[in-house]
Parts: structure tokens; sequence; C-alpha cells
């Protein structure tokens, strides 16, 4: 039968599970497999796993109460090995790397933050500030037919519009970090030219919030912030 895998911990963890069901329908029952210093917390996986809104919560319900006791390495959803005992080879052979990544989380939780900025706002102040898209916009309207300035003019404005998102992501990232211990910058999604990841000790994060309640004031009404979190240190395992 294949384990399903939700996450690993040291061998000292309470791993308080009462209460908490796996994936699956009908739910599957949560065991533990063991090594010497370390623990996995597992189950049968479900023959059609699939991600519902129901197996994603209790996944990450499993994960939630692990750390709620210390630390723990939550694993992917859907992270599945073909049995128990290879589950304890693969702690075994990564036995220190596993310590190490445990170490780090200790006492930490992950934020993520997405950030968007008005697309109006944005070409605004582009055409206020760019010589450049100013000439190519003024060709293009007195010469309509003038495809090849079009084009130009339209690889300069997402040029700007690609070079000041960077620059405004950086620039958030750098005034964010010093209120988190690790940072990880994932690609952009189709709406936020922002999305970051942060590890904040647990004893932080009121002060983490309010540091990005205080960026997003600063910035105006033309963004959007959206800060998720606490939540298990998915990006940082």
């Amino acid at each position: 039968m294949p384990t399903y895998v939700y996450a690993i911990t040291d061998a000292d963890h309470p791993l308080r599970l009462d209460g908490v069901e796996g994936v699956g329908d009908p739910a599957a029952r949560l065991r533990t497999v063991r090594t010497e210093q370390l623990s996995a917390v597992v189950s049968d996986a479900p023959a059609d796993l699939r991600a519902k809104r129901r197996d994603l919560v209790a996944h990450q319900s499993v994960q939630e109460r692990l750390l709620s006791d210390g630390p723990a390495l939550p694993m992917r959803f859907g992270l599945v090995g073909p049995d128990d005992d290879q589950v304890a080879a693969v702690l075994d052979e990564q036995r220190d790397a596993y310590a190490e990544r445990l170490k780090e989380i200790a006492g930490c939780l992950e934020f993520n933050l997405k950030v968007a900025r008005d697309e109006d706002d944005l070409l605004r102040e582009i055409m206020a500030e760019s010589a450049g898209v100013r000439r190519l916009n003024e060709r293009t309207r007195r010469a309509p037919d003038a495809h090849r300035d079009r084009v130009a003019l339209g690889e300069l404005v997402s040029q700007e519009v690609q070079s000041r998102q960077d620059r405004m992501g950086a620039e958030m990232v750098d005034r964010l970090t010093p209120a988190a211990e690790r940072t990880a910058v994932a690609d952009p999604t189709k709406t936020h030219f922002l999305n970051v990841s942060f590890l904040v000790r647990r004893e932080k994060t009121a002060a983490f919030s309010e540091a990005v309640q205080q960026e997003a004031e600063q910035r105006g009404v033309a963004y959007t912030f959206r800060l998720n979190g606490p939540l298990p240190p998915y990006s940082f395992v």
C-alpha cells in the first residue's frame, strides 16, 4: 500500500494527533514512521486522491497541529512513497538535511504576500516619466497607420512596466525582510507583480503583519496587498 506523507519531525516531537484525520473519503487513519532521529506522519494513500477542498484542508490541518507543538517540515500535498519501509529509508538517508531544516524553521511560520498595482495608475506614471514613451505615443496619434511606431511603443511600454514592477518588488522585499528570518521570492502571477514568502518567528507575527500594513498604506490605493498566513513553511523546506 502506498504511503501518503504529511510532515517530518524530530523523533522527540509529541506527535499529538488525536482528533485529526487524514486525506481521503473515508478519512485515512494517521500513523507514524519512526527512525532514531526523525518521525514522519503518514497514512495510507487513497487510490483516487485529487486536490479537493476536503483533502487540502485535512492535509494542512495535520501540519498545523504538528506545528503547534514544535517544528515540523510540511510536505507538499500529494507526496506519496511506495510504502512505510521506503519512507523510513529516506528519513535515514536524509537525516542530516532534515535535521538542519528543522532547526532553521523552529518557532517560525510562513506568510505569503502578493501585491498588484492598478494598471492605469502605472501607465500614467510611465507616460509622465518616460520621454521615449511620450514621443512614440505622439507619433502614433499623428499617424495611426505607422505600424513600426506602434510596435516600438508597445515594446517600450512593456519594458517600462517590467522594469518598474521589478524595482517596486525588490524595494518592498528589502523593506520587509528585516521583520523576517528568511524570504523566498516566487514567480509573479497573472495579476500580481510580487509573489514572495517570508519565514517569520512566531512571536514576531503581529509585528510582521503591522509592517506589511504600513507598507500598504504608504503605497496608497493604487496597490492591492494580499497577505496569507500564518501558514506551514512550505517555501522553506
